[in-house]
């Protein structure tokens, strides 16, 4: 392991209303990189003076590189520990490409929790799953897991890229009209996190978390909304169960909220909101940031949660999904593939048999079969590839 990679953290700056906290991070070899994050002044005072957001968001960069970290500051002697537990986890899920490494610090410390030991803030899109976890702590629907929710964090840079910051703005009003109706305020946090390019699929947990931590001085808890439910995970994804709670430090929880709980679950409780029915934003695939477009994979299947929850389509879309649309679906992942076969559960044990079940059904069918065909064809070509090699280093001994 040649060399390491260095975070030097860089002097607080103001531009009128908005708070940069920025770092610098050397890698060998590379052009040096600068991270930010940037927030309404009003709230620079929730603002951590550690480096443990900065660990957070250049950690899968450095397991890549398969290169030490040293930041130059302080960082939690709790996340340290913790993120060694972390790196195991996703060293077996893909030794292939991230590597344990080490990680130093100028200074390791230890401290207690201070006096907003009882404030939590969740992570919010304004997608179903956020919406669900700000619900049903909102409502005290979760028992001794309640965590005294105080606020809540969208960012820019992350589902809508940095240059679009119209879409933003528009996204981050409905949020806000959400959120306005349970008395819980939004913030907003731009960040150039994707610029580091790490596999979006395995960081945007660490991304997120890091976005939360950086407002350890107002908040001691961050809860970030589950993606899949405790029977039906998909391993490796960039937030789960298993690793989430592994990225907390002396001060400042992570907590994975909602895994009990499937999607059709999920919308069932938040028909109670009307706010949320009216403005929550699923979609990240359309042409138009801040809206649902009602044609993607997740919007199709986000309707089909309210269809077999036994709700009416939701004002958030404009319009409803064609059985044609259902079973035209294609190339759906192994994440999408699983949510559209819970959905199909849930349908047959409700005894639901309107057409647009069986249009789910050859869908998921179909996108199988693709499946199955695809690991077929890399499985030749490795064949073919393994042979040529064979052969290659026959021909050569045979030269000798």
């Amino acid at each position: 392991m040649a060399g390491k990679i260095h975070l030097w953290m860089e002097d607080v700056t103001k531009a009128r209303d908005q708070t940069i906290l920025s770092a610098a991070i050397e890698i060998p070899k590379h052009v040096r990189k600068h991270l930010w994050y940037r927030l309404p002044s009003k709230y620079a005072y929730a603002a951590t003076e550690k480096c443990d957001p900065f660990l957070l968001a250049t950690l899968f960069t450095a397991m890549r590189h398969s290169t030490d970290l040293f930041l130059h500051g302080q960082v939690s002697a709790r996340l340290l520990q913790n993120l060694e537990e972390f790196q195991a986890a996703w060293h077996c899920w893909r030794p292939d490409k991230y590597p344990r490494i080490q990680i130093q610090a100028d200074v390791e410390c230890q401290q207690h929790q201070t006096d907003n030991s009882n404030k939590a803030v969740a992570a919010f899109s304004g997608g179903l799953d956020s919406c669900f976890t700000v619900w049903r702590h909102h409502s005290n629907n979760c028992g001794r897991q309640r965590q005294n929710l105080q606020a809540a964090v969208m960012v820019h840079g992350f589902d809508i890229a940095l240059g679009d910051t119209y879409a933003f703005q528009r996204a981050a009003s409905n949020c806000k009209k959400m959120l306005k109706a349970l008395s819980i305020q939004l913030i907003t946090i731009a960040t150039n996190f994707r610029e580091l390019d790490n596999d979006w699929e395995n960081s945007h947990g660490a991304a997120i978390a890091s976005c939360l931590m950086l407002l350890g001085n107002g908040f001691s808890t961050g809860l970030i909304a589950s993606s899949e439910p405790y029977n039906n995970l998909v391993l490796p994804w960039g937030t789960n169960p298993v690793t989430d709670g592994l990225m907390s430090s002396d001060t400042f929880q992570i907590i994975h909220d909602g895994a009990a709980f499937t999607r059709s679950q999920k919308v069932r409780s938040i028909s109670r909101w009307p706010q949320a029915l009216r403005y929550m934003r699923v979609c990240w695939e359309g042409g138009q940031k801040d809206r649902n477009c009602g044609k993607c994979e997740k919007c199709i299947r986000t309707i089909l949660n309210f269809r077999v929850a036994g709700l009416k389509l939701p004002p958030c879309f404009d319009r409803d999904v064609t059985d044609e649309q259902i079973s035209a679906l294609r190339g759906l992942n192994r994440a999408q593939m699983a949510l559209c076969k819970e959905i199909l559960s849930d349908a047959r044990a409700a005894c639901i048999c309107e057409p647009w079940v069986t249009a789910l059904e050859k869908c998921i069918k179909r996108n199988q079969a693709a499946g199955s065909n695809n690991k077929s064809r890399w499985r030749q070509i490795a064949k073919t590839v393994g042979f040529r090699r064979h052969l290659q280093r026959l021909t050569t001994r045979v030269k000798k």
